[in-house]
Formats: C-alpha cells, sequence, structure tokens
C-alpha cells in the first residue's frame, strides 16, 4: 500500500518571490508558477491558504482550479472568508453584498467572476463523503508585521479566516481532514483551533489538521489536546455519523499488534518561514488517531512562489 502525499501551503496569493525573498513581477500567464509549484508537490490531499479567485493582482484566476489541475485533484472546496479586493495598509476593501461565507467547487467554476474573493482551498485525489465549512470572525485590533517587500514593521489588520473539513476514504477505512488558516493575533488564534477540534467532534477518526497555524512550538498540540480533554459540545459522546476505522496494525515478531495510538501529535517538525531563510514553522500537519510509525518521509521544499515553503509529509492512512 503507498503512502499517502499530505501537504499543507500558504500561497500568498501565488506571488513569485526572488532568491532573496523580495516579490518578482507576475509572468503574463499569472497562474503558471503556482500550477508548477503545485505540479511539483504532487499531492494526494492539499490544503492552501491565501488562496485568490479572480483577483486583479493574481491574473484574475481561480488559484483552486489551478491548483486542481495540476495535483489531478477529484474534488475540492474553496472557502471564501471574504469577497472584495487588497487596499494597501487597509488590509480589503470588502463587499458589503457578499458579507458572510461562501463555498466554491468545481461545479462552480466560470461563475461569480464579478465577485473576486480571497480563503482556504482543500483538495484532495481520495473519494469524499463529507464536506463542511465555517469562517471566524478577524479579532477586533490587527498588529504590526513584516510583510514581503516592505522594510520594518507594517501594520496589518485582522482579517476573517476560513476552515474546511472533508471525511475521505483511505485504504483503510475514512479519516477527516481539515484545512485553516488561522489568526496571527495571539489567543485569538487559540481560540479558532479549539473551535475547530469541537467543529469535528462527530466525524470519524483520525483526524488530521492542516495550515498556517500562525503559532510555533507545542502550542498547537497543547490546544488541541486541550480541547479535547475539555470538550463538551453536543456532538461529544455520540456515536459518529460515519463508520469509523479499526485501528491500523503493525507486524511485530509473526504476529499483528494493535498500534498505540496517543494524542496530538506533529507528524512534521522543519521550519517553513521565510521560504528564502526558513526559521520557524508557522504551517503545521497534526494528528490524532495516526501512529508515529504510520509516518513516513517529512519535507518543506524550496518553489516559486510565497513566503511560505510547503509542508508535505507521506502518511500511511
Amino acid at each position: 500500500m503507498s503512502p499517502l502525499r499530505i501537504a499543507t501551503f500558504n500561497l500568498l496569493h501565488g506571488q513569485p518571490l526572488a532568491a532573496d525573498g523580495s516579490p518578482l513581477p507576475y509572468p503574463d500567464q499569472a497562474a503558471d508558477p503556482l500550477h508548477e509549484a503545485i505540479a511539483a508537490l504532487d499531492a494526494d490531499v492539499l490544503a492552501l491558504q491565501e488562496v485568490d479567485r479572480y483577483q486583479q493582482r493574481s491574473g484574475l484566476s481561480d488559484q483552486s482550479a489551478v491548483a486542481a489541475t495540476a495535483m489531478g485533484a477529484t474534488d475540492w472546496r474553496f472557502a471564501a472568508a471574504l469577497h472584495g479586493r487588497p487596499a494597501p495598509v487597509a488590509g480589503w476593501l470588502r463587499d458589503p453584498a457578499v458579507p458572510g461565507l461562501r463555498v466554491y467547487g468545481p461545479e462552480e467554476l466560470e461563475c461569480a467572476t464579478d465577485l473576486p474573493s480571497y480563503g482556504t482551498t482543500l483538495l484532495t485525489r481520495l473519494p469524499v463523503q463529507h464536506w463542511r465549512a465555517r469562517r471566524f470572525a478577524p479579532a477586533p485590533f490587527g498588529l504590526p508585521l513584516r510583510v514581503a517587500g516592505r522594510r520594518g514593521l507594517t501594520p496589518v489588520p485582522d482579517e476573517p479566516r476560513a476552515a474546511l473539513a472533508a471525511v475521505l476514504t483511505g485504504e483503510r477505512g475514512p479519516f477527516t481532514v481539515v484545512a485553516t488558516h488561522l489568526s496571527f493575533v495571539p489567543g485569538w488564534n487559540m481560540a479558532q483551533l479549539a473551535g475547530i477540534r469541537r467543529w469535528i467532534a462527530d466525524l470519524p477518526r483520525p483526524y488530521l489538521v492542516l495550515g498556517d497555524f500562525n503559532l510555533v512550538g507545542p502550542v498547537p498540540r497543547t490546544v488541541l489536546g486541550g480541547a479535547t480533554a475539555l470538550d463538551r459540545s453536543p456532538g461529544a459522546g455520540r456515536r459518529a455519523r460515519y463508520p469509523r476505522p479499526l485501528p491500523s496494525a503493525r507486524r511485530r515478531a509473526g504476529r499483528e499488534v494493535p498500534a498505540r495510538l496517543r494524542g496530538w501529535h506533529d507528524l512534521a517538525r522543519t521550519p517553513t518561514y521565510p521560504s528564502h531563510r526558513p526559521a520557524v514553522q508557522f504551517d503545521h500537519v497534526l494528528a490524532v488517531g495516526v501512529p508515529r510509525t504510520a509516518v513516513g518521509t517529512v519535507s518543506a521544499p524550496r518553489v516559486g512562489v510565497s513566503d511560505h515553503r510547503p509542508l508535505l509529509v507521506e502518511v500511511d492512512l
């Protein structure tokens, strides 16, 4: 059985960057660098953040559809955290006609082209049993941050965030994958991550949560573990609506022994930001119900777009 290639990648709207991390102009075919970067990952399941849909700055391309073609995805969803256009310093000029969450998939290609949007995408080559999406409100304040192409710190307001969950069918049975991009405001992002754990409580394990969390070190797995322990949501303790897979087994001394399934843990620990000289890991693949023995190769390859590197993990599921 071949391992699945699970990846997460903050696209920075497909922005090409030079070797020193400075922005480069988009080519005439603006989506080509993004297509090449996604194709090189060869992922079976891919979470994308900072994804544009029909934005002028990225050549009016539907970046989710570009990624789907590049990886050969059989299904995908794009959760538009907001509709509007980017504006210097102000963050976003939002379209008041579409204030909330809207989800697009393969059936919505070439529709709503007059509604430029921005958000999170989850793509897969595996069969999908169930989709769901949610939106997180922005923090009431922003922070000074380093922005590609600008010197020093730039005041940046927070923005709405989105999460997508899919129940996928693997060779060992169903499992749940979540793609998200959390706030950069400390504390606010931790609350969002805890909310995600409660949000998927009725879906089948194993769970994999992928994305740019804007959190480092052991904080994400600690937050998820705490949310699990304190979960008192209406779905907690009820039987999942989908059949739960049997724990995977490993062979020892000629007999099958159930693998020990521990709490939330990182499937990959490697710096991903900034892409030209990685020093910290904001991008994570966290799991529960996946034995450590199921994790294979981990990489964070340099590609031609974004100030983040993609994080790629091979997992037996």
